[in-house]
């Protein structure tokens, strides 16, 4: 199942511009999630992160630029964007193929030192509330006295009154960005589907998806909430760092 570096790296750029329609700022929320992430380290000896949901290695690749002794593991449970990571960022990060919250899977990182940061964009809001917060006491578990949890995703208001304007307010930075003029979600795996270096990676992902479906679905949680639940997960500070629209990253702190 291997695919050349050629249609990895022209699959992941096009990856990279479909992904501007969903991330309002996307690029400027890798960058602050890397700034926390830089700042929290500081010092120590090449700390040890995990990137939750990497997918083809988008935040895993910039981490690693911005700190190049760091070592990186990278956990997503798709086999396309993971062969995809491994092969056109393969000296990011070790890519570990698990479903974040089912049973062993951090077993399956392989982890032989407690981690210094987890980090997560866009990946984490699928999760039904009870995993959400069985996953944030596991990670609370993993991490370092000291260690952080970075999360980037959509966090719609508490306020749902004020869903409305959050939401028009992350289109209109589309708009002027021009991230709402490429390909969607759907248009891309149609496309992905297509390629023959990629078909039987897309297969697989479809087979595993109709085993797991059936599940209950992810919750809508605002931002207060996740603080909640990070809370009682056994992280003792919990805050918003930035935010844009429905856009934001969240910075949980392991207490020393």
């Amino acid at each position: 199942m291997g695919i050349s570096m050629a249609v990895a790296k022209a699959w992941v750029e096009r990856w990279e511009r479909q992904q501007q329609r969903y991330a309002v700022d996307r690029e400027e929320r890798f960058t602050v999630i890397t700034d926390v992430v830089e700042h929290v380290t500081a010092g120590r000896p090449r700390p040890l992160l995990l990137d939750l949901g990497c997918g083809p290695g988008s935040l895993a690749a910039r981490l690693a630029e911005r700190l190049p002794d760091a070592e990186i593991v990278a956990a997503d449970m798709d086999p396309l964007l993971l062969e995809l990571g491994r092969t056109h960022h393969a000296n990011a990060a070790r890519y570990v193929d698990t479903v974040i919250g089912a049973d062993g899977w951090t077993d399956a990182l392989g982890l032989r030192r407690p981690l210094d940061a987890a980090v997560s964009t866009t990946a984490l809001h699928y999760l039904p509330e009870p995993v959400l917060l069985d996953t944030y006491r596991r990670l609370a578990a993993l991490l370092c006295p000291g260690g952080v949890l970075v999360n980037g995703d959509h966090f719609p208001p508490a306020e749902r009154s004020c869903s409305g304007v959050t939401a028009h307010v992350g289109r209109r930075r589309a708009e002027r960005t021009g991230g709402h003029a490429h390909e969607d979600w759907q248009a891309w795996w149609t496309a992905a589907a297509r390629d023959p270096e990629l078909a039987d990676l897309v297969a697989e992902r479809a087979q595993r998806r109709a085993a797991r479906a059936g599940g209950a679905g992810g919750a809508d949680l605002s931002a207060d909430r996740h603080a909640e639940l990070l809370r009682r997960a056994g992280f003792r500070h919990v805050a918003p760092v930035w935010q844009f629209g429905d856009s934001a990253v969240l910075v949980a702190l392991k207490g020393d």
